[in-house]
Order: structure tokens, then sequence, then C-alpha cells
């Protein structure tokens, strides 16, 4: 009890003392405040500055990002897209940019940064006061002038301001720098700050960084550039896109020459080096685009796309974006057949134009004024075959006049059109120096996709003349009726409910009644032409027969015609017979991936342009076959059979009835309307097609191994003209992608699948045949091999000689064995070897 009061009365003492100094120092305050001015000035100070500071820290620095998130800086890369064989093929990218390591940059390259930004950068921690001081002065001279002070800024405050907090013009983005600079120096090593400048620092010409800059001004890796050239890149922080242009090239140099003389002072050249360095010239590269051996945008763009839709296309979709994840992209474009595609494609397209006038510009830009080149640049139109440029006509004078050109360039133009005017982009050639004359992109265009047929991956993708003179992809895009290309499928349907390919089928006048409003409608065969009698199912197939195929699709039902073509992914028709003549829309890719089912035995796999895609640490994220292999990767054998994958695709016909198809179809090349391909000498099967007009020629075939498909039409169908026909326009353009690249076609043919029986028919009657030698890859062969499902060949038959021969032999076997005496049931065992024979039929 006694020492509770103690330690209470202790407590009353302390708060006692506290409350006597508390009243002393506000009395001394009190007192001071009255009596000296300057003790008042110097509390308002005082007061100003923690204000001051408290709105600096509730406005500022409170909301700046933190230095620490730069140790784990991932900077926006593009994406690398490379082809099959891995080689890199194009890329994604709105910024060149181009990362390295510290170690990477040229000892000199660094020097020249150095001495044109920051020359006490190894020696200062973060923030130059003496330049700072310089900048706030020419800020007050400059101030309301318009113009923009000098920076003043160091090295890791360009750091701060290009990675964190932007390029604002004004005193409080200079705070920002500041106090990030000094966090910046606390966090990072003075080469991880140079590494990070030298990576982001915007150069111009779309290129951040010094090696995308090298590359983009004198087309160089940093480590091949020349000291005069490491100096032109260190002036270019102060004004990029200024000077690397060839007017202010005087300005350029004398900057430059400035960067050398401060290299000499800080003792970072030779006076020697120098002086040599200022006597060369800028020798910059004109811009351009960057150049890659495979010319595949159609291809490309429809990656891209497919990308975009799975990652996103910008930073803040996600890590992964297109435009900034720096992802790497496999893809099964197969440069060889791409191009071979494109000449093939660009050829046809050319060969039917040939002679027809000029139909009209590309497009149109303004030529009044001097900002022609500027909208030239931007339209992103241009060409790339043979040695043609696309141009803007600037002025005209009868038959004559001025194109002008992307890179400034002017040249005569001759030849003009009556139709072209001022302002039109056209193509052009030159036909002597400095002289061009008007060239005519082809009106017409199409699409062409080659696939493997085995796993769906996409080869080659040409879906236009050229991609640069627009970007929609007629391969994938444009939606045509394909013809007769969709008459395999009609058959595939008869094949499956019970028809063979040596049924025979009435090729006459076939009519259906539509309704008393649409009254009856009558088929025909192409060209109006009348019916030719009974022929079997596959030379229906093989001539293209409308009226044959008509007939079948209306005795199997058309309801099971159309549930076969959506099956093989060609689309979803009304059960209309025009249907079976190809009537419904689809597009070249859907068509190939049809045909490619055929060719793998009725097996389908998802048409795929992108094996995998890794992030920029190598992972993969995105993989196209995601098939697993149980035990591939066990440390070692267990004994058991070797482990493998499981097929993929979707089983979607009849393997059989697949292969009675491309049987068929390989007589379309051998006999039919695709025997232009015969003389390739190639295991070949595929299919022609034309449709009512005709507006569009198709062909769509292949091997075991490559299949390949195109159309030729106008954007906006109308006719081609009346001699045009698969066989003669589309046909050709497979030919010629075969010829391009024959070594890649081998000649195996295709694979006959479990549950096929081959037997010998007559080719006119489709009946069934002892004798004679089968000659497939005769035009005009009597006897061919027939593919049959089990018990549906045709019965016994055979020709009048045959029967004489074989009679013989049977007399023969008679004789034979009354020779040797043999009686005992000699007359009961004489017809076993007839029946033999006769229900063997040969072979099959």
């Amino acid at each position: 009890m006694a020492e509770d009061t103690s330690q209470q009365s202790r407590f009353k003492l302390l708060r006692e003392d506290g409350l006597v100094r508390w009243h002393t120092f506000a009395e001394w305050y009190r007192t001071k405040w009255r009596a000296s001015r300057w003790f008042r000035l110097g509390n308002y100070l005082a007061g100003a500055v923690l204000v001051g500071w408290f709105v600096l820290w509730v406005t500022v620095i409170r909301l700046l990002p933190s230095a620490d998130s730069l140790l784990t800086y991932q900077p926006p890369l593009p994406t690398m897209v490379r082809g099959t064989n891995g080689e890199i093929v194009s890329s994604y990218a709105r910024e060149r940019r181009v990362q390295l390591r510290f170690v990477d940059f040229p000892e000199p390259m660094i020097n020249a940064f150095l001495a044109a930004e920051d020359k006490t950068f190894w020696t200062h921690g973060g923030i130059d006061f003496f330049g700072l001081a310089g900048a706030v002065a020419d800020y007050a001279l400059k101030f309301g002038s318009g113009e923009r002070a000098r920076g003043g800024s160091t090295i890791t405050q360009q750091v701060a301001k290009n990675i964190l907090i932007g390029d604002e013009y004004s005193i409080s983005r200079k705070l920002k720098e500041m106090i990030l600079a000094r966090r910046i120096e606390g966090v990072l090593e003075k080469q991880q700050i140079l590494e990070l400048y030298l990576n982001e620092i915007p150069l111009g010409r779309q290129s951040f960084g010094v090696q995308a800059a090298a590359r983009a001004y004198f087309d160089k890796d940093v480590g091949e550039l020349a000291l005069h050239e490491d100096a032109f890149l260190a002036i270019l922080p102060k004004a990029p896109e200024r000077y690397g242009r060839a007017k202010y090239e005087s300005m350029a140099i004398e900057r430059r020459n400035w960067v050398l003389d401060q290299m000499v002072r800080n003792g970072w050249a030779t006076q020697q080096a120098a002086d040599a360095a200022k006597a060369m010239p800028l020798g910059l590269k004109p811009r351009r685009a960057e150049n890659y051996t495979a010319d595949a945008g159609y291809f490309l763009e429809e990656v891209r796309r497919q990308l975009i839709d799975k990652f996103g296309e910008k930073a803040e979709n996600g890590p992964n974006s297109v435009y900034a994840g720096g992802l790497w992209v496999r893809t099964s474009l197969d440069t060889q057949l791409q191009t071979a595609a494109q000449n093939s494609l660009r050829s046809a397209l050319l060969r039917y134009s040939g002679g027809r006038a000029w139909h009209g510009p590309i497009a149109r830009v303004d030529v009044d004024g001097d900002r022609w080149q500027t909208e030239l640049i931007t339209s992103n139109i241009s060409i790339n075959y043979q040695n043609w440029r696309v141009g803007v006509l600037l002025s005209r004078s009868g038959s004559t006049g001025k194109v002008g050109f992307s890179d400034g360039a002017t040249a005569d133009l001759i030849g003009l059109p009556d139709k072209i005017r001022p302002g039109d982009i056209t193509a052009v050639a030159p036909v002597n120096s400095g002289t061009y004359a008007v060239r005519t992109v082809p009106e017409v265009s199409g699409g062409m996709v080659v696939q493997d047929p085995q796993s769906g991956r996409v080869l080659a993708m040409q879906g236009g003349f050229d991609a640069r003179l627009g970007s929609f992809n007629r391969a994938t895009q444009a939606n045509r009726q394909p013809g007769s290309t969709i008459k395999p499928f009609v058959y595939a349907t008869a094949l499956d409910n019970g028809m063979t390919p040596a049924s025979m089928v009435v090729d006459g006048t076939f009519c259906v009644y539509q309704g008393a409003a649409l009254g009856e409608k009558c088929f025909r065969n192409f060209g109006n032409e009348g019916g030719s009698g009974s022929h079997t199912m596959r030379w229906g197939l093989e001539q293209s027969r409308n009226l044959m195929t008509v007939r079948v699709a209306n005795d199997v039902g058309m309801e099971k015609v159309v549930r076969t073509i959506k099956n093989v992914g060609i689309g979803e028709y009304e059960p209309y017979l025009s249907m079976a003549l190809g009537a419904g829309d689809t597009t070249v890719l859907k068509m190939v991936n049809a045909y490619a089912a055929l060719a793998d035995q009725g097996r389908q796999h998802a048409p795929t342009l992108v094996d995998y895609v890794q992030d920029r640490n190598g992972k993969v994220i995105l993989r196209a076959d995601n098939r697993r292999c149980d035990g591939c990767s066990m440390p070692q054998w267990d004994g058991k059979p070797m482990p493998r994958f499981k097929p993929g695709g979707k089983q979607v016909m009849d393997p059989r009835t697949a292969y009675q198809v491309v049987h068929m179809l390989e007589g379309v090349v051998v006999r039919g309307t695709a025997v232009t391909l015969r003389d390739l000498g190639l295991p070949l099967f595929g299919k022609t097609g034309t449709t009512s007009g005709p507006t569009n020629v198709w062909f769509v075939g292949g091997s075991p191994d490559i299949i390949a498909g195109v159309y030729i039409g106008y954007d906006q169908p109308r006719s081609l003209g009346g001699y045009a026909q698969g066989g003669r326009i589309a046909a050709p353009v497979f030919k010629q992608l075969v010829q391009e690249t024959r070594a890649r076609w081998k000649d195996i043919p295709f694979r006959v699948p479990e549950g096929v029986r081959m037997v010998k028919i007559d080719r006119v009657s489709g009946k069934r045949v002892f004798g004679g030698t089968p000659e497939n890859d005769a035009a005009k062969a009597s006897v061919i091999w027939e593919a049959f499902k089990p018990d549906t060949e045709p019965k016994r038959t055979a020709r009048e000689g045959e029967v004489t021969a074989k009679q013989a032999v049977i007399d023969a076997l008679r004789r034979a064995r009354a020779a040797r005496g043999i009686t005992d049931g000699g007359a009961e065992e004489a017809p076993a070897e007839q029946d033999f024979l006769e229900e063997q039929g040969g072979i099959y």
C-alpha cells in the first residue's frame, strides 16, 4: 500500500515537471515571437517547408513507382516468328527492340553516350547538380517562349523517365525523375543502369536501344560500328527524328563532331581517331522494313490474328501479348512451298489478266499539298514482284507524268492510261534510268492453301496477289461456291450407302418439281450438255457429270449428303440438290482440309498454322499437338512394347470409303478433267470445279503427303468468261506448284486400308473381268483395278474369249487326269476345279 502511494507521488511529480517545462517553453516561444521579426520569418519558412513537403509527398512521392521494380523489369519486346525449319521468317513489332547485356556493348559506344549525355555518370549519385542548375537557368530564360528547355537529366534520370514515369514536359516530372534517380542508384549497380538505358533509349526510326538503332541506321550490329557511327547514335537522344533525316545532315554532323571532341576531352578517344571520324560522312542507310527470307504476308497475318485472339495485342492485355510479350512462335510455314504457291498463283492471275486494260488505282492520296509522301507511307501499300514499285501520280501531261515514291524520290512516268489521275496510287516498273511505266495489278484474284494431310499443318498460304496491297486473305476469309470440288463427298455418301465405283448411273435429264411457285427445275451438265446414257459412277466423277451427281444425291438422300459435307468441315447446308453441285459457300482452307481427310483414310486433323509458342523465357505456353506419350520419358526400358503416340485427329469417314474416293479421283488426273496433271508422272488425286457463270474456278488435290487447293475469281463475283474452267485455269496453278517443288513430292502410291479388295473390272461397263492387264496409268485402259468393300464387287462375268480360254484349261486338266488313269471321282472333281477357278476369278 505504501509502495503504491510512492509510485503515484512520483508520477505526479513527473507530470507537474513536464507541465512546468511546457509552460516555460511556451512562454519563451511567445516572448521570442513578439520580440523578433526574424524569428517569425524563420517559423513561417519552416512551416512552408513542412507544408510543401507534405503536399509533395501526397501529390508526388506517395504515387511514385517503386525503384525495386527495375530489378525484375521486363521491357516490351516484339514477337519473333520462325518457320518449320527454325529460321526466323518475321516479327510482330511496332517498335524495333533488341535486348543486349552490358558486356555486349562496345566500350567506344558507351563512352560516346557518356560524352554526349552524362560525363559524370560513374561518380554522381543519380543527380548532376551542376547540370541541373544549368537546366533551371535555361528553363527560366525560355519560360513563355514555347521552346523546350534542355533537360539537364543524368542517364539515371532518363532511365526513370523512359521506364517508370514517361516523358511529360513539366516541373513535376523533373521532381519525380530526381527522386526516382536517387532511389534507382540505391537499388541498381551502375552497369545495370547503363544496360537499361542503352536498351531502352528511343533513337528514332521506331528503334529503341542502340542495337535496334544500329540496324535501323547502318544495317550493322553494335560490335561492327565505327567510331563516327557510335558518335552519331549518341546524338540521337536529343532529337532522334531530326538528326536522322537527310535535310538535317549538316546539323547532325556538327553535333556528332561535338561528341567526338567531348570524347577526346574526357580521354575516351585520341585526337587522331576523332579527326579521322570527323572526316567520315554520316553514311545512313535509307529507311527500310525488316527483310526476311519468306514472303508470306497472308500466312503471317493469319498467325498474328490467331495469336492476338489467344494472348492479346498490347502489354495491358497480359504478359504474353503479341506486341510486348517477346514471344517465340514456331509455325508450320514451309518457305519453299510458300514461294512456289505465291509464284504459281501470281502466274495464273497474270496469265488470265494479260492484255486487259488498267482497271483503276490501288488507292488514292491527296497530292495538292506536300503531304503526299507521308500519306503514301501511312497507307502501308507496297508490292514485292520482280522490279515493280508502288508510287503515286503527282501530275500528268498527256500520256506522261511524274510519279512519287515513299522515300521521297520522283521519276518520269510514261504510258499513262486514260483513266489515271493525279493522286492515284498504282504499280510501276522501270523501263530505263529515271523513267517508269504503269503496270496493272490483276483485278482477278484468288487463294491457295498447301497442307500436310497427316497432321493438319498448313505449309503455305497465299491469299491474293500480294499481302502488301491489302490484308484480305482469300484463302481463309473469302466464302466462295466450290462447284464440282464438292462432288467427291456426294459420291462418298453413295459409297457408304450401298453403291460402288462400278455402279451404273444414268447420265440423263433429271428434273425435280419445286412447288407451285417455283415450278420444275431441270439440271444440266456443264456447258448445257445433255445426257449420254448409263455410265459407271467412277466415269461420272472423272468427267464431272452434273446429271449423274444429282441423280446419285437424290437416290441416297440429300440429308445424308449434307451430313457428310458437314462431317468433313466444309459447311452446314440445307438439303437442296443444288448443294450437291457446290452451290453452298466455303473457303479454300476448308476444302483443302476436307480433301486431306480423304488422303489420310478418313482421319481429319484440324488445320493449324502454329506448332507451339514460347514465352520470353522459353517456356512453352501453347502447343498444337497436345497428345501424350506415356512412357516416352522413362529412364530405362521396361521391356514392354515401345510407347507410341495415339493417332491424332478425328475419324470423319470410313477409311475404305475414303480410299475408294481417292482411287476414283486418281482417274480424274489420268483420264478426267484434270488430265493436264498426268504428265507429272506422280500418284496424284484431285478434282476440278467450275461454278455457274463461270464465277469461280477450282482445283483441290495432291499426294499422300501434300494436299493443295486453289480458287480464282473476282472479289465481287462476275463471269470469268465462257472458256474459264477449273481444268484450264486452276489445275495449272497446282501443276506449277509441283514443278517448282518436284523433290518434295514422293513417288509413293496411296496406301490401301484394311478391308478393301482390288478387283479387275471393265472401265466402261463396270463389269468384272478375268483377263487383260490393268493399266491404271493409261488414259484409255479398258481394264483397270477398282476398289471395293467386301462382298460389293460385281458378280462373275467374263468376255467370250476369256470363257473359251478357261474351258480349254479345264478340258486339258480332264485329259491329263484321264491319261494318268484317274477315273474314280474324276467326273465329280472336274467341276470342283472349275468352281475354284470361277469363284476366285483370278487375283483381286
